[in-house]
């Protein structure tokens, strides 16, 4: 667990400071209109990643795959420092991209530390991989000033230097990674993409994915919204928003052990619901900063509760596959978020954004309702012709 949760620390501090650098390089090296492009290239690389590592976890064991893509993210933001200093974008988007796959492992990280505890104490591993990311979200932003000028007394560009501690912390990611306790790949065998389509997989993946694009809806356009603001005003909002995705973590944990993951769902539906009516009528920052706490807080209740069921209910052999693809779908969904509120809001502002996200958020409750909880995993379907195989490292 501690390993798991290094890498992840380490992984989620790296991306704060590329991401914000790599907007900025792409804005001076092809102008605002490709600024999203890279960041959008780290989305695809997640989601990549994560679809990749559950198969090939099936196949390898957990401490080879995450060793691989931790290392294809040390490689990427080798690649990406190299970009920030000559600005040349297609070299960035390149490292962005491998950034991106080692995310994707760190993502998939949170399932893997359930694998090891009692179910019924699933839901609050799961969490405290996901409160990780707290580190990230704190340590991240406040390593960006410091980097830039370790940069520049190097004599590197001042953008070069985030990416420089990118560099540093998905080594400490890729060490971490080799303390992992070597672990024999699980039973597994092929899996049918139309596991996807059964009500036990269904249920959390549809919302997972709602809340991804609700949240990243919404939040993506506050930026706008608060232009006028100021910088400091909008980091203070966005702090808030980071606090409710993270650091409630371990509380959403303990709720899903005792409740379950399906009644944690629920809940943090409504809070996406509520935070949603809060944007579309803030009339101030601290009306905004409610609606930003809200909507990261719900977020990670369905977060932390569908990532539960998934651990508990799928059987073992095809499990990692199917968080893979889960994840893939979900990660995936965040570049089409960003590019549709962006739509919006030119259509109809902040408020008709709140509204759509919203409606969004209220969709998993039909999934929800169509069935019960299961007392056991639930068999899947997958080809005729797949047998099982697991192969030690």
């Amino acid at each position: 667990m501690r390993s798991l949760f290094a890498g992840v620390a380490a992984v989620n501090t790296a991306m704060a400071g590329a991401s914000t650098a790599a907007t900025l390089i792409a804005n001076d090296a092809a102008g605002p209109g490709w600024s999203g492009v890279p960041n959008a290239f780290s989305v695809l690389g997640t989601a990549a990643g994560t679809l990749t590592a559950g198969q090939l976890i099936a196949r390898h064991g957990s401490r080879t795959v995450v060793r691989g893509l931790y290392g294809a993210a040390v490689v990427g933001a080798l690649v990406a420092f190299a970009a920030a200093t000559t600005h040349t974008m297609v070299v960035l988007i390149v490292g962005m991209f491998l950034l991106g796959l080692g995310n994707g492992a760190a993502q998939l990280s949170r399932y893997l530390a359930a694998e090891g505890v009692p179910t019924h104490r699933k839901g609050f591993a799961i969490a405290m991989i996901v409160w990780a990311g707290t580190v990230g979200a704190v340590v991240g932003p406040t390593l960006i000033a410091p980097g830039a000028g370790l940069a520049t007394t190097l004599g590197f560009p001042a953008l070069a230097g985030p990416v420089l501690v990118a560099v540093v912390m998905t080594a400490v990611a890729f060490g971490a990674a080799t303390t992992l306790r070597r672990t024999p790949a699980p039973p597994a065998r092929r899996t049918s993409l139309s596991a996807l389509r059964t009500p036990v997989v269904l249920a959390p993946l549809v919302s997972m994915v709602c809340a991804q694009l609700t949240m990243v809806a919404i939040m993506s356009m506050t930026s706008l919204h608060m232009a006028a603001h100021g910088l400091e005003v909008l980091g203070v909002v966005l702090s808030v928003h980071m606090i409710g995705m993270f650091a409630l973590a371990p509380l959403s944990g303990r709720l899903t052990d005792r409740f379950g993951g399906r009644a944690v769902i629920y809940l943090g539906i409504g809070c996406l619901a509520v935070a949603a009516v809060a944007a579309f009528g803030a009339g101030d920052v601290a009306g905004l900063s409610v609606a930003m706490f809200l909507l990261g807080y719900g977020w990670n209740l369905v977060f932390v509760g569908g990532s539960a069921i998934l651990s508990r209910e799928l059987p073992e052999d095809q499990r990692i596959q199917l968080q893979g693809a889960v994840d893939g779908v979900v990660w995936g969904t965040s570049a089409l978020a960003s590019l549709g509120a962006g739509l919006l809001f030119g259509v109809g502002g902040y408020q008709l954004v709140a509204v759509v996200g919203g409606l969004l958020a209220l969709v998993p409750v039909t999934v929800l309702a169509r069935r019960p909880a299961p007392a056991e995993p639930v068999p899947l379907p997958r080809p005729a012709s797949a047998a099982p195989r697991s192969s030690p490292e």
